[in-house]
């Protein structure tokens, strides 16, 4: 279950726009709950104070996001269920010592008669906690769900003859296709790891398909954005691709992949 794909979206401008309705929300919530003794304050004192404890929610926000990447580049750009509940985890406890030192510093200055750290905790902040987070985890959540589904809008299909046998990828992880007899071979990446998945078709209708791929010989099609290198020996040439996987080159369709490479690499 933790290890389950989660909807994420690493786009800044979204974290950015979540950290803004973040502190919007944390102002409304406090003006119309009146913990931490707002309703003590006057009208001005509320637009001066309030508004800090949305402003600082908000950068404890855009300060995990240094924690995220890294758990998201950690994970070979797969996010999970973990991952989710380790960020989450995460800004809760810093929110908390910000929020804190917020009330007790800058609202109370200090006083004597401050709410101790106990019941700050148990009364104040976690009960917020619960208000607020879920608001967070929507706006992950629905981002994310718009991420995925504009990868998905944007993936290729590959089909084979049965009515089951299909492959939909995103055309930058398609790495080559190789013929064989009345199958073909396709070598990808997932998450960082290289995978083949075998479909019944023929080389020439993918071909026909996909322009985007480019015929080096006559078993291989080869994905030209892949391309890292050109390795000649024995009066042959090869094209060295991703993960050092290497494809001849036939004299016939040189000329053609030389063309692709160079406009891919440019």
């Amino acid at each position: 279950m933790l290890k389950h794909k989660y909807p994420f979206d690493p786009a800044l401008k979204h974290h950015l726009l979540i950290a803004l309705g973040l502190a919007v929300w944390v102002f409304v919530f406090l003006y119309f709950t009146e913990p931490l003794d707002v309703s003590e304050f006057g009208s001005t004192e509320q637009l001066i104070y309030l508004p800090l404890y949305g402003l600082f929610s908000s950068i404890c926000y855009l300060l995990t996001l240094p924690f995220q990447y890294w758990l998201f580049k950690r994970g070979t750009d797969k996010w999970t269920v973990a991952n989710e509940l380790l960020q989450f985890g995460f800004l809760i406890a810093l929110a908390f010592i910000v929020t804190r030192l917020v009330y007790y510093y800058v609202v109370m200055e200090a006083h004597p008669n401050a709410y101790t750290i106990v019941y700050f905790a148990t009364h104040i902040y976690f009960p917020a906690v619960l208000t607020i987070m879920p608001i967070i985890a929507i706006g992950r959540w629905s981002f994310g769900k718009y991420k995925d589904k504009q990868l998905d809008d944007q993936k290729i299909e590959i089909k084979g003859a049965g009515n089951y046998e299909n492959l939909r990828l995103l055309l930058k992880d398609l790495i080559c296709i190789q013929s064989s007899d009345n199958y073909i071979e396709i070598t990808y990446q997932e998450s960082g790891k290289i995978k083949k998945q075998l479909l019944r078709t023929k080389l020439a209708e993918v071909e026909e398909t996909r322009p985007e791929l480019i015929r080096a010989h006559r078993s291989f099609l080869i994905n030209p954005y892949h391309f890292k290198q050109w390795r000649t020996g024995n009066r042959k040439v090869n094209v060295v691709l991703t993960n050092d996987i290497e494809v001849p080159v036939s004299k016939t369709y040189q000329a053609a992949v030389e063309t692709a490479v160079n406009s891919a690499t440019e």
